[in-house]
């Protein structure tokens, strides 16, 4: 009986480390669930709706010209067809020009000083838009808002890449990116409101939707250089312990199963070096998802800058001031479902595999479009094309980030993706001439083209990620084991 009841306390005594490990892993899971918790919700609160506000700005300055020219702008300025879509054409012409450069000095100038800079410049520039008086000026002051722009985009995404892990990025990729969707949206509304400021002291009414916007733009860089960190180590909302805890957990330091495979504080100390600028251009998948992000670039800008003219060829409405209002319905219907999408994306951790199914929404669009006469028809596929667009975008941007380790790899291949991807510009603004109206089916039909090949594209890189991840299992990258980079075993790329 003795020997039984001795029995009985060892196998307890036995038993109560074992029990007391499993509560200390239910505790500490827990501290980390509460404490990731927090610094989302900082960040989230503080960093991200100061982005998408730059963002908006970005937008409405680059978009409004199309706003502009159906309520005058080409007439006052004495503007031939080829002239007007010169003055579209220049602008992408300088804006891929400053991505790259502008990529390499974020971290030198911080992104709290560089991005407001930028904001502030291309608003001052845009308001000058509201006093051109000839081709020369219109195009010159193009040129320059190219410049002053280019440098924002990428930036933001090379910003947020060292806040988030990979896993939460599309989400903030899609609420950030909503702003585009939302700017087409709010710029209908504003352009209709501006517009009705003149004519007045001087100028006509389309003037004042550069005037006002441009203003709006410059204390939106003011606020943006009081609100917004240079890096989460020196964000001012956070306490030291969440400072602390927030640089761990990118680094997959936390036992919170965030590992990443790449060390954050590795890459605040490295230095600048060609090799990793050249392991970021010399990379396959920048090149599939930059090719797809062009196709994609081409259909998204020229849907800003001609939708307002589709519309209004359509004879949907009596007066151009309607169709501006007309305008605000596909961005609206695209809005939450971008965010949905992102969500989706960053809960599933998939990015190529979400875009196979929805860029086909916009290829049903651009296919139906293109081959229907009905206008209230061809108006909702303008939904389409929008949604399959939009939700596309957060998905394509932060895979190659996503896939990226090296700060100046990754400012590489950002800024290679936007490039190439800003380039489709180009495509939108000769996509649509005037000639080609009302039914436009040659732009459409180049366009549907494009959003076939950004597919292919897009499942081509779904099956070198899962590649390389077979290949990093089969001990294959050995070789590269604690390089801190992408091509460390422990960095599984995302599909």
């Amino acid at each position: 009986m003795i020997s039984n009841t001795h029995a009985s306390n060892a196998d307890k005594m036995g038993e109560r480390p074992s029990i007391d490990k499993m509560e200390r892993t239910v505790s500490n899971s827990e501290h980390h669930r509460n404490m990731t918790r927090r610094v989302l919700w900082k960040m989230d609160t503080r960093v991200l709706p100061v982005l998408s506000l730059l963002f908006l700005c970005s937008f409405l300055d680059r978009a409004n010209v199309g706003n502009a020219k159906i309520i005058g702008l080409e007439k006052d300025l004495n503007l031939s067809n080829t002239q007007y879509t010169q003055g579209l054409a220049v602008f992408y012409a300088t804006y891929i020009a400053s991505e790259l450069p502008s990529n390499l000095l974020l971290k030198k100038v911080t992104p709290k000083i560089w991005l407001p800079l930028l904001t502030i410049v291309w608003g001052v520039i845009t308001m000058c838009l509201g006093f051109v008086r000839n081709f020369g000026s219109f195009i010159g002051v193009r040129a320059l808002l190219g410049i002053a722009e280019g440098g924002l985009f990428p930036g933001i995404v090379l910003y947020l890449s060292g806040l988030y892990t990979r896993q939460e990025m599309a989400l903030r990729m899609g609420i950030f990116y909503t702003a585009a969707s939302l700017s087409g949206a709010f710029g209908g509304l504003l352009a209709r409101g501006l517009s009705a400021i003149g004519p007045r002291g001087g100028l006509e009414g389309w003037r004042w939707i550069f005037i006002i916007e441009g203003l709006m733009t410059i204390l939106t860089g003011l606020v943006a250089y009081l609100l917004l960190p240079s890096s989460i180590i020196t964000a001012p909302y956070l306490t030291e312990e969440e400072k602390e805890y927030a640089a761990r957990r990118l680094q997959g330091d936390t036992g919170a199963n965030t590992a990443d495979g790449f060390n954050p504080a590795l890459e605040r100390e490295e230095k600048f070096k060609w090799s990793e600028v050249r392991r970021g251009v010399f990379n396959l998948q920048v090149w599939l998802t930059a090719t797809a992000y062009f196709a994609l670039g081409a259909g998204l800008y020229s849907f800003g800058l001609f939708l307002p003219t589709i519309l209004n060829d359509l004879k949907i409405t009596s007066n151009p001031n309607q169709t501006q209002l007309w305008s605000v319905i596909p961005y609206a219907v695209a809005t939450p479902i971008t965010v949905f999408i992102a969500f989706a994306s960053d809960r599933l951790k998939l990015r190529g595999v979400m875009m196979l199914f929805t860029l086909p929404i916009a290829i049903i669009g651009y296919a139906v479009i293109a081959n229907v006469a009905s206008a209230h028809v061809r108006f909702a596929m303008t939904s389409l094309m929008a949604i399959g667009m939009y939700s596309s975008i957060p998905c394509i941007l932060v895979w190659n980030s996503n896939n990226s380790a090296g700060h100046y790899k990754r400012a590489t291949t950002s800024a290679l993706q936007l490039v190439i991807g800003n380039a489709g510009g180009f495509v939108a603004t000769f996509v649509y001439p005037p000639k080609d109206g009302p039914l436009y089916h040659r732009g459409h039909t180049i366009l549907l083209g494009l959003l076939v090949y950004a597919w292919f594209a897009v499942l081509a890189n779904v099956l070198w990620c899962n590649k390389i991840n077979k290949d990093k299992a089969a001990g294959k990258y050995e070789k590269y084991e604690g390089c801190g980079d992408d091509r460390d075993p422990a960095f599984k790329m995302i599909l």
